[in-house]
Parts: structure tokens; sequence; C-alpha cells
């Protein structure tokens, strides 16, 4: 999986349509090999941003859980303790 693309389901505050669509972003990214597609295929890159970021979205929001929402701020300091510890 892409490094970039982030955990969505359960956080309080839920997430925001802009990190839904850049997880999305980066999904296409990562399947197509192609960070800027060229002119000929900027139309079907677009196309499926769109589609993944519809379908992430209505993931998200029909997902259920009994687990408390997690907080954004105590799990990024959690990566960045793992982060430090695996890169020093």
């Amino acid at each position: 999986m892409c490094r970039s693309i982030r955990t969505l389901h359960n956080f309080a505050p839920p997430a925001t349509d802009d990190e839904v669509h850049a997880a999305a972003l980066q999904y296409v990214r990562k399947v197509s090999g192609s960070r800027d597609p060229s002119k000929a295929n900027r139309q079907a890159f677009d196309a499926a941003v769109a589609a993944i970021t519809g379908a992430t979205r209505t993931l998200i929001d029909s997902l259920v859980t009994t687990a408390p929402p997690k907080d954004r701020v105590a799990e990024a300091a959690k990566a960045r303790a793992r982060a430090a510890s695996r890169y020093g």
C-alpha cells in the first residue's frame, strides 16, 4: 500500500472530503504508475480519482464500529514514535 494513504475510518472529527480525495489520488497514482498523467490520459486519470473518491466516501460513511473514535493528534504522535524507533 502507498505510504501516503492513511486510515480514514473512526476518527474524531470524521475524515474530510479533502482527505478522502487525497487518498483516492494517491491510490490512482500508485495503480497507474503516473504522478502526473499526459494530456491523453488526464481525463481517464481524473475520472478514476472521482470514482474512487466517491467509493471511498461511501465506504467510510457505511462502516460501523463500537470502538471509540481515535484522536488524530494521538495517532500522529504514535506514528512519529514508530518512525523514530524504525529510522533512528
